[in-house]
């Protein structure tokens, strides 16, 4: 039986969800941010060594100019592996957010909408949650006693 991309893809995503999820509903476990920030990222990582290792030869195009990604993502498994690739760093900076989030009290509701911004775009999630905690820090600054332990 041969594997497909689509395959792959749907496995991927399936697992990199269950890390999203994990930092949303659990994210003071450890073992949850262990899990997502570094269990499904490195196994996502073994996906794209192993996906580049068999089809890298197979397509033309490169990194120098708009038009060679556009020829080298035309191929479908250099497309999965940039997808999982986006898969395993975004769900590593998403796990960062979460340990951040924790060490500075940043609370649970401005950090959420900043996980889901990540997951579905990347850098926008990452820049909201810098606001956020640049928020966080401005809004304890004026009163230190908002800075409660539980958040």
């Amino acid at each position: 039986m041969a594997v497909t991309p689509d395959a792959i893809f749907s496995i991927a995503n399936t697992v990199a969800l269950i890390g999203w999820l994990l930092l949303i509903i659990v994210p003071r476990r450890r073992w949850a941010t262990l899990t997502a920030g570094t269990v499904i990222p490195l196994a996502i990582a073994v996906t794209y060594l192993v996906v580049l290792a068999l089809h890298w030869g197979e397509t033309k195009g490169g990194f120098s100019s708009l038009t060679g990604v556009a020829e080298l993502f035309s191929n479908r498994w250099a497309l999965l592996a940039g997808w999982i690739h986006y898969l395993a760093f975004d769900l590593f900076v998403g796990t960062w957010e979460t340990r951040d989030a924790m060490a500075r009290g940043v609370p649970r509701w401005l950090l959420v909408p900043c996980l889901l911004l990540t997951f579905m775009f990347g850098p926008i999630g990452f820049l909201a949650y810098h606001a956020a905690r640049r928020a966080t820090s401005a809004s304890a600054a004026r009163d230190p006693a908002s800075r409660r332990s539980d958040r």
